[in-house]
Protein backbone atom coordinates (compact mmCIF):
# COMPACT_ATOMS: atom_id res chain seq x y z
CA UNK A 1 0.00 0.00 0.00
CA UNK A 2 1.13 3.39 -0.53
CA UNK A 3 2.38 5.33 2.38
CA UNK A 4 1.44 8.99 2.87
CA UNK A 5 4.19 11.61 1.80
CA UNK A 6 5.04 15.24 2.07
CA UNK A 7 3.57 16.74 -0.67
CA UNK A 8 0.67 14.76 -0.93
CA UNK A 9 -2.87 15.68 -0.19
CA UNK A 10 -4.38 13.49 2.68
CA UNK A 11 -7.87 13.53 4.23
CA UNK A 12 -7.71 12.44 8.10
CA UNK A 13 -10.49 11.84 10.44
CA UNK A 14 -9.41 12.92 14.42
CA UNK A 15 -10.38 13.37 17.78
CA UNK A 16 -8.30 15.50 19.86
CA UNK A 17 -7.85 15.58 23.34
CA UNK A 18 -6.25 16.88 26.32
CA UNK A 19 -4.02 14.66 28.27
CA UNK A 20 -7.20 14.28 30.68
CA UNK A 21 -8.93 13.22 28.28
CA UNK A 22 -11.16 16.07 27.75
CA UNK A 23 -12.24 16.26 23.63
CA UNK A 24 -11.79 19.43 22.62
CA UNK A 25 -12.37 18.98 18.61
CA UNK A 26 -13.34 16.26 16.35
CA UNK A 27 -13.93 15.83 12.86
CA UNK A 28 -16.01 12.84 13.18
CA UNK A 29 -19.97 13.85 12.05
CA UNK A 30 -18.82 16.44 9.35
CA UNK A 31 -15.77 15.47 6.49
CA UNK A 32 -12.44 14.28 7.48
CA UNK A 33 -9.98 17.44 7.39
CA UNK A 34 -7.85 17.90 4.11
CA UNK A 35 -4.25 19.55 4.47
CA UNK A 36 -1.13 19.00 2.03
CA UNK A 37 1.48 16.78 3.91
CA UNK A 38 4.60 19.41 4.67
CA UNK A 39 2.41 22.52 3.73
CA UNK A 40 2.34 24.08 7.25
CA UNK A 41 -1.53 23.56 7.44
CA UNK A 42 -2.04 22.09 10.42
CA UNK A 43 0.73 21.12 13.97
CA UNK A 44 3.57 19.77 13.68
CA UNK A 45 3.09 16.78 15.77
CA UNK A 46 -0.28 15.93 13.67
CA UNK A 47 1.16 16.37 10.21
CA UNK A 48 4.41 13.59 11.63
CA UNK A 49 1.98 11.29 12.65
CA UNK A 50 0.22 10.96 9.28
CA UNK A 51 3.24 10.73 7.47
CA UNK A 52 3.91 7.17 6.41
CA UNK A 53 0.52 5.89 7.55
CA UNK A 54 -1.29 3.94 4.39
CA UNK A 55 -5.10 4.22 3.60
CA UNK A 56 -6.93 2.60 7.16
CA UNK A 57 -4.26 3.19 9.13
CA UNK A 58 -5.30 4.67 12.71
CA UNK A 59 -2.93 5.97 15.32
CA UNK A 60 -2.97 7.80 18.39
CA UNK A 61 -0.32 9.90 18.95
CA UNK A 62 0.97 12.34 22.19
CA UNK A 63 1.88 15.92 20.95
CA UNK A 64 4.30 17.83 22.78
CA UNK A 65 2.66 22.07 23.81
CA UNK A 66 6.20 22.91 21.77
CA UNK A 67 4.74 21.01 18.63
CA UNK A 68 1.24 21.99 19.18
CA UNK A 69 0.03 25.33 19.75
CA UNK A 70 3.27 26.27 21.66
CA UNK A 71 4.21 27.35 24.82
CA UNK A 72 1.87 29.84 27.16
CA UNK A 73 3.46 33.06 26.92
CA UNK A 74 2.71 35.14 29.76
CA UNK A 75 3.51 38.36 27.80
CA UNK A 76 0.84 37.84 25.64
CA UNK A 77 -1.72 38.25 28.73
CA UNK A 78 -2.58 41.78 29.60
CA UNK A 79 -4.84 44.11 32.18
CA UNK A 80 -7.04 46.42 30.10
CA UNK A 81 -8.64 49.22 32.37
CA UNK A 82 -12.68 48.42 31.76
CA UNK A 83 -13.16 52.08 30.31
CA UNK A 84 -11.40 51.54 27.26
CA UNK A 85 -13.64 48.37 26.61
CA UNK A 86 -16.75 49.38 24.60
CA UNK A 87 -20.20 48.85 26.87
CA UNK A 88 -21.78 46.88 24.30
CA UNK A 89 -18.69 44.45 24.40
CA UNK A 90 -19.57 41.22 26.00
CA UNK A 91 -17.30 40.94 28.94
CA UNK A 92 -17.76 37.56 30.74
CA UNK A 93 -14.73 34.73 31.08
CA UNK A 94 -14.48 32.86 27.85
CA UNK A 95 -15.27 35.39 25.29
CA UNK A 96 -13.39 35.36 22.46
CA UNK A 97 -13.01 38.82 20.92
CA UNK A 98 -10.98 40.76 18.74
CA UNK A 99 -8.14 43.32 19.76
CA UNK A 100 -5.84 45.72 17.47
CA UNK A 101 -2.07 45.83 18.45
CA UNK A 102 0.34 48.97 17.97
CA UNK A 103 1.04 48.48 14.54
CA UNK A 104 -3.05 47.84 14.05
CA UNK A 105 -2.74 44.20 13.51
CA UNK A 106 -6.20 42.42 14.45
CA UNK A 107 -5.22 39.74 16.52
CA UNK A 108 -7.92 37.47 18.61
CA UNK A 109 -8.10 37.42 22.38
CA UNK A 110 -10.44 36.37 25.13
CA UNK A 111 -11.28 36.96 28.08
CA UNK A 112 -10.14 35.13 31.16
CA UNK A 113 -10.42 37.65 34.22
CA UNK A 114 -12.76 40.28 34.62
CA UNK A 115 -13.75 42.97 37.77
CA UNK A 116 -14.51 46.29 38.45
CA UNK A 117 -11.55 47.85 37.31
CA UNK A 118 -9.71 45.84 34.41
CA UNK A 119 -10.48 43.20 31.74
CA UNK A 120 -7.88 40.40 31.41
CA UNK A 121 -7.42 39.46 27.90
CA UNK A 122 -5.54 36.70 26.82
CA UNK A 123 -3.38 36.32 23.15
CA UNK A 124 -2.43 33.24 23.67
CA UNK A 125 -4.05 29.93 21.62
CA UNK A 126 -6.60 28.52 24.44
CA UNK A 127 -4.49 25.31 23.47
CA UNK A 128 -0.88 27.05 24.40
CA UNK A 129 1.15 25.21 26.83
CA UNK A 130 -1.15 22.32 26.38
CA UNK A 131 -0.23 18.65 25.27
CA UNK A 132 -2.43 16.99 23.04
CA UNK A 133 -3.74 13.60 21.60
CA UNK A 134 -5.32 12.75 18.57
CA UNK A 135 -6.59 10.13 17.47
CA UNK A 136 -6.09 9.80 13.79
CA UNK A 137 -7.38 7.54 11.08
CA UNK A 138 -6.21 8.18 7.04
CA UNK A 139 -8.85 8.11 5.35
CA UNK A 140 -7.64 9.13 1.99
CA UNK A 141 -4.83 10.37 -0.20
CA UNK A 142 -5.37 12.02 -3.12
Amino acid sequence: MTEAKKGDTVRVHYTGKLTDGTQFDSSHGREPIEFELGGGQVIQGFERQVEGMTVGDTATVTVAAQDAYGDHDPQRVQKVPRSQVPPEVPLEVGTPLQASTQSGQTIQVRVVEVDDEAVTIDANHPLAGKDLVFDLELVEIK
